[in-house]
């Protein structure tokens, strides 16, 4: 049988975004993987390939569970990500702000918050830097 191409079937998600957006629907609520970690899980592809994939194609997705290593809040989608957060209690730690400056928009803890694409969402599967542990 003959492979057909993204020519062929436009419609068609290409096949590395369809296993990150599989990666991105097996985080549970209250928990994150870095765009590092979903790469380093499929073992194919690196950060930048797998925000570019959500950024193209993870709006039906749980994109807010996909996240940067350094835990800031996607930028312009900070108060969509925080309702998420929030409403399936994502750790998150809050920062301080400057006198008289606006609320500081949170950032995940990471330590508490990362997955492995192991186990359950509380089965703390993070290593003593934060760091997701690999998947094999």
């Amino acid at each position: 049988m003959e492979r057909m191409t993204a020519e062929e079937h436009p419609d068609r998600l290409p096949e590395y975004a369809e296993r990150v957006l599989e990666v991105a629907e097996l985080i549970p609520p209250g928990r994150v993987m870095t765009y590092g970690d979903v790469a380093e899980w499929l073992g194919d592809g690196g950060p930048r390939q797998v925000g570019r994939v959500m950024a193209l194609y993870g709006g039906a997705a749980p994109w807010w569970r996909v996240v940067r290593a350094d835990g800031r809040l996607l930028p312009g989608h900070e108060r969509r990500a925080l309702a998420h957060y929030r409403e399936e209690a994502t750790p998150l730690r809050e920062t301080a702000s400057a006198h008289g400056a606006a609320p500081p928009v949170p950032r995940l803890d990471m330590r508490r918050a990362r997955w492995d694409g192991n186990g359950g969402a509380g089965s703390g599967d993070a290593d003593d830097t934060g760091r997701a542990m690999a998947h094999n």
